[in-house]
């Protein structure tokens, strides 16, 4: 019908309402499609109603989920702060999970839903004035999805290092149509040349726009005559858009069990050992689905974790799942009636880290009925912003149905004859297990205002987690650092150093702190290490230091018209023993630094550039002021003390240790931890 419609034939208002109307017709279309299990663009504006409608009765009795098959009536029992393993204070069992983990690596897909709007981001492109999705966010002088496959190469170099085998990770990514989402993340791969991992090691699939409500009368909020205001659906999507187009296939195909998932805005999830342990119990044990936790900052816009404990015909059903912030009041978990004083605080935080077991989670995702939307929720608690047509702003009550990738959970319960007491949760097919929250989750979600009391889920808040980490791990290794304050004293001075380290000198820190012996690091100072086979020993550090090895983990071959990166010990390396750095480093009194971009003014540095399969070598010498080291491909660099401070010497590197460097670490698997030894060719 709108093929045919010519209007006046001359083009002019009606060829453009034309448009308009054909772009009205494929989002819903889409909707229709997508929403298909629970009725199409109907259901989706009764389910609207209908928890329009539950979240201004207050009278109405708390009820489990709208997922629940409405011949099911599940009565709502009780939630209980779950039992799991900790892995800071259970350092063996840890220490063996993750090399679970590790061995289970070729089994492994990673999942990373990127489609949201992050709108509390405010990330804008400095040249266009295009608004930008989260993934997108300059941090650390790299993009948040650039950090995500930088922490996954990490693992994989693990995984080399240890058995010697390639392993490239499928990674599949969900995107969406807001602020040009999809095309921004399918243009930053290809620039990246798919970071050296050949474009069929990913899937990108779109989830798709749904219509936002207004909450006083559900009606939907429109910019302009045949353009409903509309924003991604949640996380939640994708579990159904995964099966909808194949990607559970895709993964059995690279022959992949189970998958880590985790967000692009959470910058410390890789930290340490917590996904590698998550995935391996998961796989160890057969499980469903797995958490990773944490202590929950109170009051903070973030879920928890909960055991549930439900009754269903007859039958007593468990297991490990999340409650969502903006469920709280639906749950009673405001409420003392239901609850003891300040519980809220004692439940974990839901940190969206998740293990999950792909053929469960196809299973639930192929569902024809409300399962494979899980967690379905109204959030009415942020206002929504829009312009008209006429170009006014208007910011409304409103929202959209939002679904959430954790609650898949609610399919896994497990079911008994009778009542469970202590201890059900290490029998269930879902698991958690819980670190230093530091470890497990710091958000870079929205933007700091000059308002703000707070950095927490700020990028400058997530900066001063990384640097505390830095600080915990370093000073394991002996190495002396000030003491860093907490966020209230940093809010407007900023850190007190830098201290910026590649993953793959792990990731594990029971490998890092291998490569660090001793030493120490001032206040004011920088340290950005940006190589994997390094050495540390004994460094004084006053001032810039900065080591970028341009092949950190291997060297690049070609394989068809992609390069790909091949994980070996052909790469840039780094001995520093006895050394003293000292120069004036970062001008700390520039306006124009942003710390957690690594965007800052040097007054004066050390600088080590690494080409090819390049060394670098520095024993028993002070090196004061300003100089960059570039050292050739095929070379290696020595700097010692000499009269006037001190000498270089340059040499090429022999022809029989080109692809194994005149030195390297070898890692070797002693019962549940990895142990370094310096091999000198």
């Amino acid at each position: 019908m709108i093929e045919r419609w010519s209007g006046s034939g001359h083009g002019g208002s009606d060829g453009g309402v034309r448009v308009e109307v054909k772009k009205l017709v494929k989002t819903l279309g889409e909707v229709e499609k997508f929403y298909d299990s629970i009725g199409g663009i109907i259901g989706y504006q009764m389910t609207v109603l209908e928890l329009l409608s539950s979240s201004t009765d207050k009278r109405q009795k708390v009820s489990w989920s709208t997922n629940s098959d409405q011949s099911i009536r599940c009565q709502f029992i009780e939630l209980h702060v779950p039992a799991g393993l900790s892995l800071s204070d259970n350092t063996e069992y840890a220490a063996q999970a993750a090399l679970w983990g590790i061995e289970g690596m070729p089994e492994l897909g990673e999942i990373y839903p990127l489609g949201g709007s992050a709108d509390r981001l405010g990330l804008v492109d400095p040249d266009t004035g295009e608004y930008l999705p989260a993934a997108m966010l300059p941090f650390s002088g790299r993009t948040l999805l650039q950090g995500l496959i930088r922490d996954l190469q990490a693992r994989e170099f693990l995984y080399f290092k240890i058995y010697g085998k390639q392993c490239i990770t499928p990674v599949a990514i969900m995107t969406s149509s807001a602020k040009n989402n999809h095309e921004h993340i399918n243009d930053l791969c290809k620039r990246e040349k798919w970071f050296g991992r050949g474009r069929s090691s990913f899937q990108l699939f779109e989830q798709p726009l749904v219509p936002v409500v207004a909450a006083e009368d559900g009606q939907w909020l429109i910019n302009k005559p045949f353009t409903p205001v509309c924003k991604p659906g949640g996380h939640g999507a994708i579990w159904k858009l995964a099966f909808d187009k194949g990607i559970f296939q895709w993964f059995y195909e690279h022959g992949r069990k189970g998958a880590t998932v985790r967000q692009v805005s959470n910058v410390v999830a890789a930290t340490d050992l917590t996904i590698l342990a998550l995935a391996g119990i998961g796989l160890r044990r057969g499980m469903k689905l797995g958490f990773a936790s944490c202590k929950r900052n109170s009051g903070a816009t973030e879920g928890i974790n909960v055991l549930v404990e439900k009754r269903v015909n007859n039958q007593w059903a468990y297991g490990l799942t999340c409650v969502e912030y903006t469920e709280f009041e639906k749950f009673g978990i405001m409420d003392k009636r239901f609850l003891p004083d300040n519980l809220q605080a004692e439940y974990p935080a839901n940190t969206n880290i998740l293990y999950v077991d792909l053929p469960s989670a196809e299973k639930v995702a192929s569902s024809p009925n409300t399962a494979c939307l899980p967690g379905m929720v109204l959030n009415l608690k942020k206002p929504i912003t829009y312009e008209d047509n006429y170009g006014n702003s208007h910011s409304v009550s409103g929202g959209r149905l939002e679904c959430t990738m954790q609650n898949i959970a609610d399919s896994f319960l497990n079911k008994y004859s009778s009542r469970c007491y202590k201890g059900i949760e290490y029998e269930l097919d879902t698991f958690i297990v819980y670190n230093e929250r530091r470890r497990v989750t710091s958000s870079a979600k929205k933007k700091r205002k000059s308002s703000d009391k707070s950095l927490h889920q700020t990028p400058d808040g997530a900066l001063l987690d990384i640097t505390r980490n830095a600080v915990d791990l370093l000073s394991q290794s002996n190495v002396k650092i000030p003491k860093m304050k907490d966020n209230n004293e940093c809010f407007h001075a900023g850190p007190p150093y830098l201290i910026l380290l590649h993953p793959a000198l792990g990731p594990l820190w029971e490998v890092t702190r291998q490569k660090f012996h001793g030493g120490s690091i001032s206040k004011g100072s920088e340290l950005q290490i940006e190589v994997a086979e390094f050495f540390w020993s004994n460094v004084q550090l006053e001032g810039s230091l900065l080591i970028i090895a341009e092949n950190i983990m291997g060297s690049f071959v070609n394989k068809g018209s992609e390069p790909v990166l091949q994980y070996g010990n052909r790469c840039g390396r780094c001995r520093l023993e006895n050394v003293k750095v000292l120069n004036k480093g970062i001008d700390w009194r520039s306006v124009k630094n942003v710390f957690w971009k690594h965007d800052v003014r040097r007054i004066e540095s050390l600088k080590v550039v690494l080409h090819g399969n390049a060394e670098f070598e520095a024993s028993d010498v002070n090196i004061e002021g300003n100089h960059v080291f570039e050292v050739p491909n095929g070379y290696r660099l020595r700097v010692t003390a000499g009269n006037s401070g001190f000498l270089t010497k340059l040499d090429p590197i022999k022809a029989e240790m080109m692809d194994t460097g005149s030195w390297f670490w070898r890692y070797t698997i002693e019962g549940t931890h990895i142990c370094l030894n310096m091999v000198e060719q």
